[in-house]
């Protein structure tokens, strides 16, 4: 299925929740890029463990593939003053969740409570911001459906998966809010640019825990 091993299937076959998926996400390094900027297909994250967040939100889902659903990812799109992030989409309950890779305390998980996928964007909002306190969140994509992909060997390509990222981004992208809003915006409190600055992972122990596997 999809070029996978059957040691690869059977890893993602267990991840039958998004829960599932998303603390299995959660185990692997982030990817620090140390030899460059990559994106690396769902096979290359599972075997060299590691992933930044478009990486992990393709192996997310793949997984739900696995699993019926469409393998839909979301990019998160920022002001220059920022960096943009991708999740990988989910419905249950006829309400649409996210699964998310991301090195910091904010812009995680979110469960399956939002009726469109507005609302699960504006889920992020408030804590998307700079090092400043700056709001940064301004537009969201269409969901992309990955299949789309399927002959270009997204899943075990062992080339980076640039295609996907170029797609993204020309993508038709909604805006969150107004130029009127933008201007008014009151910044992040320092206590909440405090917690920002909280890290899971260094390099150092990223590394470590790859290694080990």
């Amino acid at each position: 299925m999809f070029g996978l091993t059957k040691d690869e299937l059977h890893v993602l076959r267990r991840l039958d929740t998004p829960r599932k998926v998303q603390a299995f996400l959660d185990e692997i390094p982030i990817n620090f890029e140390p030899e460059g900027d990559t994106c690396l297909s769902p096979r290359r994250v599972m075997r060299e463990r590691r992933a930044h967040c478009i990486e992990g939100a393709m192996l997310a889902a793949l997984a739900f593939r696995i699993h019926g659903q469409r393998p839909l990812l979301l990019d998160l799109v920022s002001s220059d003053r920022d960096t943009d992030h991708v999740v990988a989409l989910f419905k249950q309950h006829g309400c649409w969740g996210a699964v998310s890779k991301t090195n910091h305390a904010v812009l995680r998980y979110r469960e399956p409570v939002y009726k469109t996928i507005r609302e699960l964007a504006l889920s992020y909002f408030h804590e998307y911001f700079d090092p400043t306190g700056f709001k940064t969140l301004r537009t969201y994509s269409r969901p992309m459906d990955l299949s789309r992909f399927d002959r270009d060997n997204w899943v075990t390509s062992e080339e980076d998966n640039w295609f996907v990222v170029n797609h993204l981004f020309d993508t038709p992208h909604i805006p969150l809010l107004s130029r009127r809003q933008i201007a008014t915006l009151n910044r992040a409190h320092p206590v909440e640019i405090k917690a920002g600055e909280i890290t899971e992972w260094t390099p150092r122990t990223a590394s470590s825990k790859a290694r080990k596997g």
